[in-house]
């Protein structure tokens, strides 16, 4: 039996949220996905999560959602995240931190699937080794299944490329995200893990990864401090599909996805969605 499971980048404001609610139901069913994963750090205005846009996000469609080194930016989500199965925080942040390192949860087809996600170290504020703890992890997750993912949050490239082959193997799927911009590497590493460096970001393309272009551009000219704001433009969806062997959880095949409205809309008008139109879509 094949899991099918949808990865996605990193969520970014309301404009990725919206776009995401109208486009997931239509992915689900052109692709008859088991589980959708995505990166969620940044929905709330661009930085962090709360319960009430973690509890939207799952009426949507979402099944499990990983955070990164902006898990602990709104205080009111501490709670969900120390009792809800359906969010991991990174694995190598101390184990008295809120929250979970790792879950299993069971897949539309009933299979369990354990996800994590862990921090970079390169360029980012110091935690515990990656390596390490994904040793530590993926031993417990194993204890329950053979379909492990895991999500690499992080600045450098090299480091998350070293962690795919380090897991190529002991994980199914290693996805990159953090630094929103997709990288064309998606494949199958020789021992059977689905491999990409960066998922892309879901939200605004028209932009500075996901912040409205002119104030950024105007910083960086400048050198003043700027409040930046979610731009509303060109807004995609990006990640890869994988389907996986649920007995020996190796990774068979991936896709990478980068989806605009006109995409979404003709996966709709093919599967005759009748969902509603988000209006500020």
């Amino acid at each position: 039996m094949l899991t099918k499971i949808l990865c996605i980048g990193d969520i970014v404001g309301q404009s990725g949220r919206t776009f995401l609610s109208y486009a997931l139901p239509a992915l689900r069913k052109k692709y008859k996905l088991d589980l959708i994963i995505a990166n969620a750090e940044n929905s709330a205005g661009g930085s962090g999560l709360t319960p009430q846009i973690f509890k939207k996000l799952l009426t949507y469609g979402v099944d499990a959602v990983t955070l990164g080194d902006h898990c602990y930016r709104r205080e009111d989500i501490l709670a969900t995240m120390q009792n809800s199965d359906r969010i991991v925080r990174p694995a190598n942040l101390p184990p008295t931190a809120t929250g979970k390192p790792f879950t299993v949860i069971q897949a539309k087809n009933s299979q369990p699937v354990g996800i994590t996600v862990l921090l970079g170290r390169l360029y980012m504020k110091p935690v515990d080794c990656p390596f390490r703890a994904a040793d530590r992890v993926l031993n417990e997750i194993h204890k329950q299944t053979k379909i492990a993912i895991v999500d690499m949050h992080a600045e450098a490239t090299s480091e998350k490329v070293a962690l795919g082959w380090y897991l190529d193997g002991r994980a199914s799927i290693v996805f990159g995200t953090h630094t929103h911009v997709p990288t064309a590497d998606a494949r199958i590493l020789p021992k059977g893990t689905a491999y990409i460096t960066d998922l892309g970001m879901t939200g605004p393309y028209d932009s500075v990864l996901g912040r409205t272009k002119e104030k950024v551009i105007k910083s960086l000219i400048n050198g003043m401090p700027t409040k930046y704001s979610i731009a509303k433009e060109d807004i995609r969806v990006a990640g890869i599909i994988v389907s996986v062997d649920s007995v020996s959880g190796r990774a068979t095949d991936i896709e990478q996805i980068i989806f605009g409205k006109s995409d979404i809309d003709a996966i709709r008008k093919e599967y005759q969605s009748t969902q509603a139109v988000p209006e500020n879509l």
